[in-house]
């Protein structure tokens, strides 16, 4: 569906949303100039722009306000997210596409190896995004996007069984879940035998064990789950598992840990806000992942955001509207009150949200997160991860089978 902003109206919904606010590869790696430089040269242009309908119209409120005020066009193109990135790859490179397009910042490292994104520069504006959101949309030290959603996993926990005081280590989480008298003291989603390690990642990275060593903010594609550290999380994973104490098991997939939980048969769960609507029948509270080894736990962080196409002809006037249009409290307000999630941006009012009690929680949790890797090797870990945890969770030699895993997996990446 395209929708092209049209003028008169742009001043009608403009001051209606202000109203309401009140009560991947690049051919030019350089950033652009700053939207305050380059507003001149720009006014009258066009901007075609992806989304997807649940925040097509905020995007249509800033772009309306953007026309009104620099006599720009900008076309609306209503797009299933899930199509977005393979057609942004198909497309940008025939000299189609749009000029700015919504997307997952997971997404970065294939449009960047397909040559179709561009750096962009925030200018003033950074200082008003979470460093997380930040690093998760950069490559290599370049910004390659604008955040402005987070998402992260945290510790949800039974407040009739064991309060809201959050646990400070593992230890004392299942402590507090034994001495609560529920069946289960902990439960989290293994996704059956197959693994997950996504849910497993606060606890990993608490070993110091993170999924890819980073350097300065970036992540490079040198394995670092090995090593004492490797071990160690691994040991820990065994120790807790069927073969151990039993607080993690195979024979639990997203479906039974969150039945488990909402019935009040486990104490503590570790899940998404999306998942906070099969919680009917539990007077939660959100915490951060409490660490088993001595760092902090820090969950995998998923942000959403917009990209600039490399091939756009009017790069300056896309950048000009990302920074001085979208990134605004008015903006930024209207894209939360239409799709809620965890705000990249401050400032934003989140007492709108379904469960707006559990925010601060999340919030808390992300905060202490890192960025998924956004690198194209991270396609290639699941299946050698994941299979790992679960033969470790069954029974598997932890050092041996942990050891397989990352060789393989280093393997597999060097070929």
């Amino acid at each position: 569906m395209r929708k092209k902003i049209g003028m008169a109206a742009a001043l009608a919904t403009s001051v209606a949303l202000l109203a309401a606010c009140s009560s991947g590869g690049t051919t030019d790696p350089t950033p652009e100039p700053s939207a305050s430089e380059s507003t001149p040269a720009i006014a009258g242009g066009e901007l075609t722009i992806w989304v997807d309908e649940n925040r097509e119209p905020a995007v249509a409120a800033a772009a309306e306000t953007f026309e009104a005020e620099t006599g720009s066009t900008v076309t609306l193109v209503q797009k299933n997210f899930e199509d977005i990135r393979a057609d942004f790859l198909a497309q940008v490179p025939t000299g189609e596409g749009p000029d700015i397009t919504i997307g997952a910042h997971d997404w970065l490292g294939a449009l960047i190896e397909g040559g179709v994104v561009n750096t962009v520069d925030l200018g003033a504006t950074a200082g008003s995004f979470a460093q997380v959101g930040l690093d998760a949309m950069s490559y290599e030290g370049q910004l390659y996007g604008m955040p402005y959603a987070l998402e992260a996993i945290a510790l949800i926990q039974n407040v009739d069984l064991v309060g809201e005081e959050a646990p400070t280590s593992w230890d004392d989480m299942i402590q507090r879940g034994i001495d609560s008298g529920a069946e289960r003291a902990f439960c989290i989603t293994t996704n059956g035998e197959t693994g997950d390690g996504y849910f497993m990642y606060p606890f990993q990275t608490s070993f110091g064990a993170p999924v890819f060593v980073q350097d300065g903010g970036s992540y490079t594609s040198e394995v670092g789950m090995g090593g004492d550290a490797g071990t160690a999380f691994a040991t820990w994973l065994a120790e807790n598992g069927e073969a151990g104490a039993g607080h993690i098991s195979t024979t639990i997939d997203y479906a039974i840990n969150n039945e488990l939980f909402n019935s009040g048969e486990c104490a503590y769960t570790v899940q998404g806000p999306w998942a906070l609507g099969d919680f009917p029948d539990v007077n939660f509270k959100v915490n951060p992942v409490p660490p088993a080894g001595d760092q902090a736990a820090a969950p995998f962080v998923g942000v959403q955001g917009f990209y600039v196409s490399s091939q756009s002809a009017n790069a300056l006037l896309a950048n000009e509207f990302l920074t001085n249009y979208v990134a605004t409290p008015e903006a930024m307000q209207a894209l939360y009150d239409a799709d809620p999630r965890l705000p990249a941006f401050e400032g934003v009012d989140t007492a709108s949200a379904p469960f707006p009690d559990a925010i601060e929680g999340f919030q808390a949790s992300a905060d202490q997160g890192v960025p998924m890797p956004n690198i194209p090797q991270m396609g290639s870990v699941w299946d050698f991860w994941n299979a790992a945890q679960s033969a470790i969770i069954k029974g598997a030699d932890p050092a041996a089978t942990w050891t397989k895993m990352v060789d393989d997996l280093s393997a597999s990446l060097a070929g």
